[in-house]
């Protein structure tokens, strides 16, 4: 088995959660959803982390999240920084929204030299789409392009009853290639299935079976270098709003067009779950709950003397 990277994206600032989220416990001893994601990482067969996070909140995550996984696997930080910036650019003034999970992966750039998954830290996705990741990174196909593996879900299995959600909707081909991934920031449940209402006087419409990106990626080292001459173009032409953001999901997308990358689309078998509102934990606290009961995960899930 090759070494296999862990990439878990955690600095986000939980503003509309109201909170430090990725810190809060859900499951039935306390666990973090970040526990969960660890543990089927290490089944999948990844034997590295790195957790992307702010300093601002270092010591405690390290303390509460990161050393109890230290005899698992190896551990390591990045730090996401909105001054973090390619040479040239600088910060906005005024401007204090973090630039994005693509800027959050860059965060991990020099420490990426292995095949590496990337993937939210509120984000529950399953122990299949860690299998799917492992089992391609594993074995890639031979290309000259950039390589990658995302592991889709059901779009209506991933809105929440509390408010509007961002999803990339995914357009897979025949071959079970990746073709398209466009990002949607304000898509609710309606009566027949979803609709993005950014623009709500003409809100685009969905059925709810579309597969979506939930950034639960996986790709070869090379990718760092291609995200980061995005980086750069999306500074040139959007480097001075004081709102707008890098998309992973958008970047993928763009290679994709320029037929610079190859992404597999792997749909996973398991059901997606995340906290995006305070108001959605009972609803993954229940369902961690049934999954312990059901014996897909132990209770505890980490032994707490080791």
């Amino acid at each position: 088995m090759a070494d296999l990277t862990l990439v878990v994206l955690a600095a986000g600032m939980g503003s509309r959660y109201g909170g430090l989220k990725q810190l809060d416990p859900m499951g039935p001893n306390g666990e973090t959803i970040m526990d969960y994601s660890v543990f089927d990482a290490v089944r999948a067969g990844f034997n590295r982390v790195v957790f992307v996070i702010r300093r601002d909140f270092e010591a405690e995550f390290k303390e509460r999240i990161g050393k109890k996984y230290e005899k698992l696997l190896k551990v390591d930080y990045a730090f996401q920084q909105l001054d973090d910036l390619p040479d040239g650019f600088t910060v906005p003034e005024g401007r204090e929204k973090p630039w994005g999970t693509g800027h959050a992966l860059l965060a991990a750039r020099n420490i990426l030299d292995t095949p590496f998954a990337v993937i939210n830290a509120d984000d529950f996705y399953g122990a299949d789409s860690y299998k799917q990741l492992a089992g391609y990174l594993s074995n890639p196909p031979e290309s000259g392009l950039v390589r990658g593996v995302i592991a889709t879900f059901i779009l209506s299995n991933t809105l929440s009853e509390n408010g509007s959600v961002a999803r990339g909707i995914c357009s897979v081909d025949n071959d079970g290639y990746l073709r398209k991934v466009t990002e949607f920031t304000k898509i609710v449940k309606t009566s027949s299935g979803a609709a993005d209402q950014t623009d709500p006087e003409n809100p685009t419409p969905f059925t709810g079976n579309e597969q979506v990106s939930m950034n639960s990626w996986g790709f070869m080292p090379e990718f760092i270098g291609k995200l980061q001459e995005l980086l750069i173009e999306f500074l040139k032409e959007r480097g001075t709003e004081l709102k707008s953001e890098f998309y992973l999901p958008g970047a993928v997308d763009t290679l994709i067009s320029r037929n610079e990358a190859v992404i597999s689309a792997r749909n996973s078998r398991d059901s997606w779950f995340g906290v995006t509102y305070r108001e959605d934990r009972p609803m993954v606290q229940e369902s961690l709950g049934k999954l312990v009961e059901a014996g897909s995960y132990p209770s505890p899930l980490f032994d707490r003397e080791a």
